[in-house]
């Protein structure tokens, strides 16, 4: 890194002129954001009028609505709605997952049915159970000792790595693709351990994903406490659950992605977008996943307005549609900026929750991303003083399909330690987020688009010696 701060002192002989207003600029964002943001007001209204805002919902339409309405009072150049075609699920009036017990008594277990899972029929479903570890443990057991059963996928999320995130990704193929497969080799339904390090008795929903035209089992996701229960109890007998869910696909229904702008000034063809995805699971607010990261972008381009800030790049928030179960926002506005033409040169996600701000983490494809990486380095001093790191890693789903453009991708990093332990929960309410860490991520944010929209990423356009201030 410190080759980074030599070439860029070596490179730009105003540098010291331009860092010293850079540095009061981003005290200013952050002083205006803490002291008179208004993100966590936006959130608490979006949480508990909107709650349950599941892609095709009157909640999700009434988010849409309101967000679209609140970003119109902050002037920017546009603000409109883009209309985006999703298979809508219900969860319907029940979802019961009972232990029979030897003596015929029924012990309740904690659950939740997985989006896009099948129902059990009117009179539900008893089976008995047989526990794996994994997909390849599944796969290597005989069709016919699965079949009629009910699988039980119990690999916990590895508690021995720091990045949550990391043991998210090394747990969650089996509720993604666990009641798929168990399917295929006859199982009658499919049991789920709840994504989180945390043992409680709090279930987590998320989606399962079965093969077009397949028949689709009962598939629940348990509480970690339960299935620790479940997991002793089968050691010592044959363990026989009980199902009753009616969820059910209703057809395709309309969901919007909300997009703001302020135009550029002098690159309005270099585009850069933040955003987060205004859709979530419909057992909770949706306050950390992900409204957080809905308001922190609304906030960036209230902050720039209201301090008279005159971008030279078109500055683009989006409210992205349908990330928890088919991405249908992310992949529209990726087709249609394909189809202008369009060029994000950077776009900015957050959706880790409304945590501390502890870093960004850069993506890009392998052309350009090293010159990318070297640009964006550059910046780096500024933010250290706020406590926050540089990365290479992945950004957001949302985002993701924009990769082809060619510009830059980025994730906001909050502390993850907790994120997981209220992620697709009904727990995850406004109470649940701290509002100066929500608003530390705003303006973390903020001062990204700034140094990106000020330096640009080293093109022959954007290269410039100006102060930082417009």
């Amino acid at each position: 890194m410190q080759f980074y701060r030599l070439a860029f002192l070596l490179l730009f002989p105003f540098v010291s002129i331009a860092q010293n207003n850079d540095a009061e600029t981003v005290r200013k964002i952050h002083e205006h954001i803490l002291s008179k943001g208004m993100c966590y007001e936006w959130l608490t209204n979006l949480c508990t009028q909107y709650p349950g805002r599941l892609a095709g919902s009157a909640a999700d339409s009434g988010a849409a609505n309101y967000t679209k309405s609140v970003l119109e009072t902050l002037l920017p150049d546009t603000v409109y709605l883009q209309e985006c075609q999703t298979l809508y699920w219900e969860r319907g009036d029940t979802g019961q997952i009972f232990r029979v017990l030897p003596d015929g008594d029924l012990s309740p277990i904690m659950g939740l049915s997985l989006g896009r899972a099948g129902a059990t029929g009117p009179n539900g479903i008893t089976a008995q159970v047989i526990e794996v570890k994994s997909l390849d443990e599944l796969e290597r057991l005989p069709d016919e000792e699965v079949a009629g059963k009910i699988v039980f996928f119990n690999r916990p999320m590895d508690p021995s790595f720091v990045n949550t995130f990391r043991a998210y990704g090394g747990a969650v193929d089996q509720r993604v693709y666990g009641p798929n497969r168990a399917q295929k080799k006859g199982a009658a339904g499919a049991l789920v351990r709840s994504m989180t390090l945390r043992i409680d008795n709090v279930p987590h929903t998320g989606v399962t994903v079965f093969d077009s035209g397949q028949m689709k089992i009962p598939a629940f996701a348990v509480s970690t406490k339960d299935a620790e229960r479940l997991s002793k109890a089968l050691t010592e007998a044959p363990v026989y659950v009980y199902l009753n869910s009616n969820c059910k696909d209703v057809g395709m229904k309309p969901t919007y992605n909300v997009i703001a702008e302020i135009r550029g000034s002098e690159f309005p063809d270099e585009i850069l977008l933040v955003g987060g995805h205004l859709d979530s699971w419909d057992v909770g607010q949706g306050a950390h996943d992900d409204g957080s990261g809905c308001v922190q972008a609304m906030e960036v381009i209230s902050t720039l307005q209201k301090m008279n800030y005159k971008p030279k790049r078109t500055i683009r928030c989006v409210l992205f549609a349908n990330e928890e179960n088919g991405l249908a926002g992310g992949l529209e506005y990726a087709r249609v900026s394909k189809e202008k033409g369009e060029f994000h040169l950077a776009a900015l996600e957050s959706d880790a929750g409304g945590f501390t701000p502890k870093g960004f983490s850069f993506e890009a494809d392998t052309s350009v991303f090293k010159k990318y990486y070297k640009a964006v380095s550059q910046f780096l001093p500024t933010f250290e003083g706020y406590g926050l790191y540089f990365e290479m890693g992945g950004s957001g789903a949302d985002i993701s399909p924009l990769k082809s453009q060619k510009g830059l991708l980025i994730g906001l990093r909050p502390d993850s330690q907790r994120y997981f332990d209220y992620h697709h929960t009904t727990i995850d309410t406004i109470d649940a987020v701290h509002e100066r860490e929500l608003k530390l991520g705003a303006a973390a944010m903020t001062s990204l688009i700034y140094f990106l929209d000020t330096y640009g990423l080293g093109s022959s356009t954007t290269q410039n010696t100006e102060s930082g201030t417009h």
